[in-house]
């Protein structure tokens, strides 16, 4: 059964960069959100097994849905990744403090992304 990453990204650049990294990765299902309100309405209709999101989003921030997720018994357990331009250290340990498995700064290097993903994922090419 192929594993479904949910994908919370309001660039469509970046969300197409995040997808094309994935898809060298192997077989994937690739959920989009262009924000973290359609992610938090994806999140009940969709079983996941990863979501990534960004944290600057209108609507709900990638922090807020972080909170949401990581507080919520039906999804705590699903890995959840932050990439985002906020490079602070403070950003960081905001981010991984909610709940976040991972935190990479924009721009990302795609290996090091297909590393986390095959760490919590156990999914290789």
């Amino acid at each position: 059964m192929l594993k479904k990453i949910l994908i919370a990204e309001d660039s469509p650049t970046m969300r197409s960069l995040i997808v094309s990294t994935i898809a060298a990765l192997g077989d994937f299902e690739i959920v989009e959100a262009a924000n973290g309100f359609e992610a938090l309405r994806i999140l009940p209709r969709e079983k996941v097994d990863l979501v990534i999101t960004d944290i600057n989003m209108p609507d709900i921030n990638g922090l807020e849905l972080v909170s949401f997720i990581k507080g919520n018994a039906n999804y705590k357990a699903t890995p959840l990744f932050i990439i985002s331009t906020e490079g602070s250290e403070r950003d960081r340990e905001k981010g991984l403090s909610l709940g976040a498995d991972a935190y990479l700064t924009k721009p990302f290097s795609p290996q090091e992304l297909q590393a986390l993903i095959v760490r919590f994922l156990g999914q290789e090419a």
